[in-house]
């Protein structure tokens, strides 16, 4: 799995101009599940993230996590963060899971967030065409794949 992680003053994602997801303060997560991801693989970057301390304290040092400021997530499908541009100007996704895998996983990782103690957890509609809106924070911006974490 790969997630691009955007810390956000504000998100919202819209299908056919209705907002179906919005958060204030937290992360926007671009999620992308690949063929060999599993159920570990949402677990640890579900883990991973929740604690990540890019959150300014007191001191304006990056020290707190999602939990510490009581901040949303956001989880967007995007299956062309799984895309392989080495070859050509036409990137192949040959690399992304189809659908009757990705969604449940997609779901998992949703769910593994809210076990993780985050309490606002919104959802993109999966497989649809999306307007996603956001107000970046900093700017700060992550990118992390599941196999570059140890487990």
């Amino acid at each position: 799995m790969k997630a691009v992680i955007q810390r956000v003053s504000r998100a919202s994602v819209s299908v056919d101009d209705n907002i179906i997801g919005q958060i204030k303060a937290g992360f926007l997560i671009l999620l992308g599940v690949e063929k060999e991801d599993t159920e570990i693989e949402a677990e640890v970057l579900a883990s991973k993230i929740s604690g990540l301390r890019v959150f300014c304290d007191e001191n304006d040092k990056m020290n707190l996590s999602l939990s510490d400021i009581g901040g949303g997530v956001l989880v967007i499908s995007n299956f062309t963060l799984c895309g392989n541009s080495k070859k050509g100007r036409r990137p192949s996704f040959d690399n992304a899971a189809r659908p009757d895998t990705a969604l449940p996983l997609y779901k998992h990782f949703c769910q593994c967030m809210r076990n993780a103690g985050i309490e606002q957890v919104e959802e993109g509609e999966f497989g649809a065409d999306m307007k996603v809106e956001l107000l970046n924070d900093g700017p700060v911006t992550l990118i992390i794949d599941s196999k570059e974490l140890s487990r």
